[in-house]
């Protein structure tokens, strides 16, 4: 890594919050916590409506098998019930995927995006953090000059990077997601490629608003990410199986969902609680029927 990229990532990681925000973090603290990140459209916007999304880092050793688990919690701060869906994971493991050695793109690809370090253990865990997010810069950057133009500005490197990983992973958004991400954080995007660059040791010059990166090992660089984009929906698709069987508040993360998209109160029994998989059928039944 570089000290100039280290002191811009750890910048970007004291981004202001809302204190509902803070507040729900310390309750997420709890024994063998290392680190809780804060990120998403909330973290842009300010906002507390919606779920609120945290990366909760733990201490320990690697995790073997799949990660993070996920979990969902309503939580009342100053009167308000707060939501929030929390990945729980290992900070050696976080350490490991954000500097590329793992074949998951996840974690690169969401924390080269912004982030704010809004609980820490200490001044060490701290450093620790800034490392990995500022790895995850490099490794995601590394990846943009290969799958990137020739020659072109940091918005097009940027571009083709979060194009080709979101269609490496299942997800929900419409396709051009990449766009309201560059348009919401230009200015990011624009300092943060250089440096990244410099820290993974690529050669550029600049010409212009262009970029022209050197790459002498764009070949490796290719066979990796066709590695990775190979694996990406089947390894998404894993943890969504396993998701649908360890989601914590998976019976009041469905309950909110349909209330809010469709208006409908689901009363949320033991029963449901325990089994929401189970109880779906029954949820969409009641639904079918407050629609006729």
């Amino acid at each position: 890594m570089s000290d100039a990229l280290d002191a811009y990532v750890a910048t970007a990681l004291d981004a202001p919050v809302a204190g509902h925000v803070r507040a729900i973090a310390e309750r997420l603290a709890t024994a063998g916590v290392a680190a809780i990140l804060f990120y998403g459209s909330n973290l842009r916007t300010g906002s507390t409506d919606g779920v609120l999304d945290f990366y909760v880092l733990t201490a320990g050793p690697p995790e073997r098998g799949l990660w993070p688990r996920v979990g969902y919690r309503e939580i009342t701060v100053d009167g308000q019930t707060l939501r929030a869906k929390i990945a729980t994971m290992r900070l050696t493991t976080f350490a490991q995927a954000a500097g590329g050695t793992l074949a998951d793109t996840t974690i690169w690809t969401r924390f080269v995006q912004p982030a704010a370090l809004v609980w820490v253990a200490d001044g060490a865990t701290r450093a620790t953090v800034v490392t990995a997010v500022a790895a995850a810069s490099v490794t995601a950057a590394r990846f943009a000059a290969a799958l990137g133009p020739e020659r072109g500005t940091a918005a097009d490197y940027w571009r083709a990077l979060f194009r080709q990983t979101y269609a490496a992973e299942l997800r929900v958004e419409k396709p051009g997601r990449e766009e309201q991400i560059l348009v919401h954080g230009a200015g990011r995007y624009e300092a943060l490629l250089p440096l990244a660059w410099e820290a993974a040791g690529i050669a550029f010059t600049q010409k212009g608003g262009d970029y022209v990166p050197v790459l002498s090992d764009r070949p490796a660089i290719g066979a990796a990410w066709r590695r990775r984009r190979r694996m990406g929906k089947p390894l998404n698709l894993v943890r969504l199986i396993r998701a649908a069987w360890t989601f914590e508040g998976a019976g009041e993360y469905g309950a909110w969902k349909v209330e809010r998209h469709t208006g409908i109160a689901v009363p949320m029994t033991p029963w449901r609680r325990r089994h929401p998989i189970l109880a779906a059928p029954g949820v969409f039944w009641r639904i079918w029927r407050a629609r006729r």
